[in-house]
């Protein structure tokens, strides 16, 4: 009874707070002892409160009735993960293909009485990156004192100990990147607050454990890494092999007309003439933003000297790209590559010559539009064309009106839309366009930390890029997935962003001028006068 009590009462609701504080510690402490700290408190808690979840649900029946096994399958894990984390100390650049690789994979598990399809391969790296940075720290920290007590102190009393190593750089943040580590932090304090009073606390707890904890563990330590160009090409030709290999999956698909994954799709599948593909994702739209992203990564090498033999390889790769991006009939996912190379035009020819080229493009798209409205869906009206997220935009937009300051709370969206327009299907599962469920959930206060989030963002992986192939790819391929996060979903629940905040902030911050001490330069500008 004592632990039930627990379990559902103020305690979970105090631990995700807290979560999001060591969320916010991870991202803004200058200190790496405390950094650390607050990861190891991470990695432990966010597993406890998804325990305390799913305590009673039906997939932890087996453990209850077989504690041993599970015992030991437990101890086999935690072995293999430290095995990982000890190579990645070793070999520090293991750590980014190892991320990049695990990005797309998901395993379907159930939580909470409904079924996610959770990232588990890239938990699984995250937590042994964290614990490679984690265990030679703590073990340092514990030497120091000994160590203090031999040695002499420096001057002023400051013992010259040097710090502590790291498999890793320790990140710098000047301009533009250090705001985006700030309001990363930000927003996720405001969402763990914020679902203290929601109506659907549980989806805000998972949102809290299965994303935003491992994901700001992913932005740490990918922007910790030392991306040196042959690193960068590295995983490039990893990711292109990858989404070469899920486009023959999704060549096989459409050969076959079977759908590998996610039943809903089959059934869609069944009911229309088209037939949609999805590869060894859950849904055809995420997989048409993963192949528009490689797409627009994959772009750069045509835009700036190469060797021929590089410049055909990304152009047959591309060809087999768009193919199959092509078969997932991602609207939003072209929309996205759109944008994405157009930035990359801009970015690498006049502004003057993009925006021709895109009104070019602008105007062939309205023609075939015009031409065949009924092949995009026009002829059903917004709502139908957009598959009733247009409905789902006003009904969001309502939601807002009703708590314009502070909103439902986090996570709440699905559980007040139903509640307030009496909508009973079950598969309602967001509202397909970012700000308006951030609007709808938190308010004011959390769209204006959205916003601030995706300006500071956008000005630091696109400032001064010009010149620099991967911040432009980067830059890009951000760009192009915020817009796919205004016409679907997902904004910091895919770890594709915080990927990118990750490695853009890293290449922005080496790019960076240093900067002396204030009294550095004050003795410069002394010598000089």
């Amino acid at each position: 009874m004592i632990v039930d009590a627990a379990l559902t009462g103020p305690l979970p609701k105090l631990g995700v707070v807290a979560a999001g504080a060591l969320v916010a510690l991870v991202l803004l402490a200058t200190d790496r002892r405390w950094r650390s700290a607050a990861m190891l408190a991470a990695l432990v808690l966010a597993p406890v409160l998804l325990l305390a979840d799913i305590w009673h649900s039906p997939q932890l029946s087996v453990i209850h009735r077989h504690p041993l096994p599970a015992l030991a399958a437990a101890v086999v894990a935690v072995a293999a993960l430290l095995a990982v984390a000890r190579l990645i100390g070793v070999r520090p650049w293991l750590f980014a293909p190892l991320a990049v690789f695990a990005l797309p994979f998901r395993v379907p598990i159930q939580a909470g009485g409904s079924t996610s399809n959770l990232l588990v391969p890239l938990y699984f790296v995250v937590a042994a990156g964290a614990l490679a940075v984690i265990v030679p720290t703590m073990r340092q920290a514990r030497r120091r004192p000994a160590v203090r007590s031999r040695r002499p102190e420096g001057r002023h009393g400051v013992d010259p100990q040097p710090a502590p190593p790291s498999p890793f750089a320790e990140p710098t943040a000047p301009g533009a990147a250090g705001w985006v580590s700030r309001l990363l932090a930000l927003y996720v304090v405001l969402y763990a607050l914020q679902a203290t009073y929601s109506a659907d606390f549980e989806k805000a707890l998972q949102q809290m454990v299965f994303f935003y904890v491992p994901f700001a563990l992913l932005f740490d330590l990918l922007r910790r890494v030392r991306w040196t160009p042959r690193l960068i090409r590295n995983c490039l030709a990893l990711l292109v092999t990858m989404a070469l290999v899920f486009s023959l999956v999704g060549f096989l698909e459409y050969a076959t007309k079977t759908i590998i994954l996610n039943p809903k799709l089959v059934v869609a599948n069944d009911l229309h003439a088209y037939f949609t593909v999805n590869s060894v994702f859950f849904d055809p739209d995420i997989f048409g933003r993963f192949l528009a992203l490689t797409m627009i990564l994959v772009a750069v090498v045509l835009l700036y000297p190469r060797p021929p033999r590089e410049s055909a390889a990304a152009v047959g790769a591309l060809a087999v790209l768009w193919a199959c991006l092509v078969l997932t009939l991602s609207r939003s996912s072209l929309g996205a590559l759109l944008v994405g190379l157009a930035v990359l035009a801009a970015l690498r020819y006049r502004p003057s010559r993009a925006l021709l080229v895109a009104l070019v493009v602008i105007a062939f798209g309205a023609a075939a539009v015009a031409v065949s409205p009924k092949t995009f869906g026009l002829n059903q009206g917004v709502n139908g064309a957009s598959s009733g997220r247009g409905g789902l935009v006003s009904g969001g937009l309502s939601l807002w009106t009703d708590r314009p300051l502070w909103g439902y709370g986090s996570g709440s969206f699905i559980t007040e839309y139903r509640r307030h327009h009496r909508q009973t299907a079950t598969t309602l599962s967001a509202s397909h366009t970012i700000p308006i469920t951030i609007a709808a959930e938190q308010g004011l206060i959390g769209e204006l930390a959205y916003a601030a989030l995706v300006v500071a963002a956008l000005l630091c992986l696109l400032r001064r890029s010009r010149g620099d192939p991967a911040r432009c790819a980067v830059g890009a391929a951000f760009a192009a997935l915020v817009l796919h996060t205004m016409l679907y979903a997902d904004f910091l629940e895919d770890p594709v962003t915080w990927a990118l905040l990750g490695i853009g902030v890293a290449l922005a911050s080496a790019g960076a001028p240093a900067r002396r001490p204030l009294s550095a330069r004050r003795g410069a500008v002394a010598r000089s006068g």
